[in-house]
């Protein structure tokens, strides 16, 4: 994103021009060759084996890709020799033997490789990595630094049916500790757990700035400094590892997906500030996140400073970076991959209820309250047909807080939507004083460990053992602002206790914070979230799709979370609940499955299971995976459709390392606008799915749509018809007004699986009630 385009002036403008943090890349005589190596090698040696390679050569570039490690060189330098690559091999070999083994592998040239953008765009990347052009710049906060970074990666792009290499920049904040670990261990008031202060911590190698996720701790500086010393670090001195206290914890870190653990010691580490590590640093998290959002005018400017140290860097070896970046300039080649969207999506219309006609009432999406209120509910719950029954609420309350007011709102908006309440319990537990900064750090270190707190957690019981004995159809739920990130301790939370108690005996739950309703001029924007949330908990469906998707018949989305073991290797998953919707996106019912499972495949049994062939044979079935697809799951779902008589669109839905879209006009550069999409290739699209309306909230992340080929069939997928489903699927979250960034089939899956390791899951493994809102 140059100032080519951000800043030439177009006083005539008057229609927006579209831009993306995308750059394309040529290389017009690359100095390049290419080897395998035989017996053949997997992505994740091939990985290690080519950055070995690249340290190895100074100033050559090589990655591992398509089963071919392929070397770039600048324009005029001779490659290395065949001898000189075998020996090279030879100490790679010998230094990685303990994960690689000993085998030995022979070099085979490769001759007249045929290079595919994606790897020239991933040698780029590569050349930036090792030479690091970019600096960041920082803004202090008390004793954090916000800093403002460069970050980049590969992409390539379709432009008239030719795939063209590029790379992405975009700038990002993230939170830094002001100091290493071991200045925040050495100084920290719990240093006496280093387990729970350690564990789970974000962290980066002061060396290569790469990100790191602390996952065990194994022994001291004085029983590893040996080993630690072998490992030669540059980013430590062999003086700060002796002088370091003897009995100082040696933590072990995991690199991304990388399932190698390595051991460091502290002081090659700085510490990173996220939303559930937020309280280790005495920070509060949102404060943190006022001070991450960047003006457009500064993201402008560092942007286009990103482009011009990439460029220069990149041309060393021959590339050739685009002066602008991809926009939708009709004097450009890129102007045909912007596709705004062709309709308001605030005007889709949404079928409700039935008014005193005895017709369905249809309404926009923009007057979902009126809709409600006019209306009520598309469809009752079979316990609510009557329209005289009454939910039966219960009212728990942990913090110190009025909660009768809001309680009656709560009965009014419900009685304006058509339903009729009573409250059958009230209980107060005195657990924490939360007035008192002093007392509401006593509680969240009693929430952490409950059991250190027998007589609190005695009452919570008695309580809750209390509610189950009467009809109750959902408990409102107030807790402290300190709990809300509690569920990181081995006790976990209030929340986790109760609602997993309540879920267990089919009994709704609805958790409301203190902090919600401190200000009791907000309870109409409480309720406006709130109330659609509980009735869709209890098994109403509020609104519906008036017009039916073309795209498929059936939608399904799935995802897996996983978290990382206390103690041992490995991390502990499960997969999410599966959802199933109609061409109107009609909820139907949820699945849960139980088996945990390493890694993030899901199983092929497990599959079978989420895609029942009562429902969907012979039917085109749209299945949103919530990031890539992995293992044999593309193989095994094709094996069910073919199966069931089915066509399965299996689409990827990334959330991460996505480069922005901006709109610019009249000379300046603001958020785009919600709907608007970038084609990457007729299958694949970045999408805008929320709307930010100032400049203070920030810049939409965009979603990354990916649909899979099947190469033994022709697979006719309209990626308009693909963006227009997925943006109407958003429109469908009953829990808040304001829509999601994920479509409904997806949207809080994680947070499902994520709930289901902590116990809490309804006792049924089917239901029609969405329970996760």
């Amino acid at each position: 994103m140059t100032a080519g385009v951000l800043q030439s002036p177009l006083k005539t403008n008057i229609s927006p021009i579209f831009l993306a943090e995308i750059f394309l890349l040529n290389i017009p005589q690359p100095n390049l060759i290419c080897f395998r190596l035989t017996p053949r090698v997997d992505t994740e040696i091939g990985n290690r084996l080519s950055w070995r390679f690249s340290q190895k050569f100074p100033d050559i570039i090589v990655i591992f890709a398509d089963g071919n490690f392929w070397v770039l060189a600048k324009p005029d330098q001779p490659m290395p020799s065949l001898d000189e690559w075998r020996k090279a091999l030879t100490e790679i070999q010998e230094d990685l033997k303990k994960d690689i083994g000993d085998r030995y592998y022979s070099i085979q040239w490769v001759s007249q490789p045929q290079i595919s953008a994606d790897i020239l765009s991933e040698l780029a990347i590569r050349i930036l990595k090792i030479r690091r052009p970019f600096s960041y710049f920082t803004i202090p906060f008390n004793k954090i630094e916000v800093r403002r970074e460069a970050k980049f990666w590969a992409e390539a792009i379709e432009i008239k049916n030719i795939s063209h290499p590029a790379i992405a920049i975009t700038i990002r904040s993230s939170f830094v500790f002001k100091g290493k670990l071991s200045d925040f261990y050495e100084n920290h008031p719990y240093r006496q757990n280093p387990r729970d202060l350690l564990i789970g911590l974000n962290v980066r190698d002061i060396e290569k700035n790469s990100s790191a996720t602390i996952v065990d701790i194994e022994g001291t500086i004085g029983e590893r400094e040996e080993e630690l010393l072998k490992y030669k670090p540059a980013s430590i001195s062999e003086i700060a590892i002796r002088e370091a206290p003897r009995d100082q914890p040696v933590v072990v870190v995991q690199f991304g997906k990388n399932k190698k653990r390595y051991l460091y010691a502290m002081a090659a580490l700085i510490p990173c500030i996220t939303e559930d590590t937020a309280k280790r640093f005495d920070v509060n998290y949102g404060d943190l996140l006022k001070e991450a959002k960047i003006p457009y005018q500064e993201r402008q400017n560092r942007l286009a400073f990103y482009k011009e140290k990439a460029a220069l860097a990149l041309s060393i070896y021959g590339f050739v970076l685009s002066e602008n970046c991809i926009n939708s300039r009709k004097s450009g080649n890129c102007s045909e991959l912007f596709l705004p969207l062709k309709f308001k999506l605030e005007d889709t219309q949404l079928l409700f209820g039935k008014d005193k006609s005895g017709q369905n009432f249809i309404s926009r999406r923009g007057d979902v309250l009126k809709g409600l209120s006019k209306a009520g509910v598309y469809r009752r719950q079979f316990q609510y047909e009557d329209k005289l029954t009454e939910i039966r609420i219960t009212a728990l309350k942990l913090c110190d807080l009025k909660v009768d007011p809001f309680i009656r709102e709560v009965q009014k908006r419900l009685e304006s939507y058509g339903f009729k309440s009573i409250i059958v319990h009230k209980v107060a537990l005195s657990v924490n004083r939360s007035s008192v900064p002093e007392d509401r750090e006593k509680v969240e270190e009693a929430v952490d460990k409950l059991m250190a707190v027998p007589e609190d957690r005695e009452k919570m019981k008695e309580a809750v053992n209390e509610l189950m004995a009467i009809p109750t159809d959902i408990v409102l739920t107030f807790l402290p602002q300190s709990d809300r990130h509690a569920d990181n301790s081995d006790d976990g939370s209030f929340y986790s206790f109760i609602s997993s108690r309540l879920l267990r005996r089919e009994i709704a739950s609805q958790v409301i914070y203190e902090d919600t309703l401190k200000n009791s001029s907000n309870y109409g924007n409480i309720l406006n979230q709130v109330i659609p949330g509980i009735l869709a908990k209890l098994g109403n469906l509020p609104f519906i799709l008036a017009e039916p998707l073309e795209i498929a018949d059936y939608f399904i989305g799935f995802d897996v979370s996983r978290i990382s073991k206390k103690k041992g290797f490995g991390s502990r998953n499960v997969c999410a609940s599966v959802r199933l919707y109609d061409k109107r996106g009609e909820f139907i019912r949820y699945r849960l499955e139980d088996a945990l499972t390493e890694g993030e495949t899901i199983d092929k049994r497990t599959l079978e299971r989420f895609l029942p062939s009562a429902e969907l044979r012979q039917k085109t079935v749209l299945i949103y995976r919530d990031g890539h697809f992995c293992g044999d799951e593309i193989k095994n779902l094709r094996e069910r459709a073919k199966v069931i008589g089915s066509k399965f669109i299996l689409v990827e839905c990334v959330k991460s390392q996505i480069p922005r879209l901006y709109k610019f006009q009249q000379s300046v550069v603001t958020a785009p606008t919600k709907g608007l999409a970038l084609r990457l290739s007729p299958y694949e699209v970045i999408l805008v799915t929320t709307e930010v309306k100032s400049e203070k909230m920030g810049l939409p992340y965009p979603l990354r749509l990916k649909v899979i080929l099947d190469p033994e069939h022709e697979q006719q997928v309209s990626i308009e018809s693909l963006i227009e489903a997925t943006l109407k699927l958003t429109l469908l979250h009953h829990g808040a007004l304001k829509e999601p960034r994920l479509p409904v089939p997806l949207y809080g899956s994680d947070k499902i699986a994520y709930r289901r390791l902590q116990g809490i899951a309804p006792g049924t493994v089917e239901g029609d009630r969405q329970f996760w809102l």
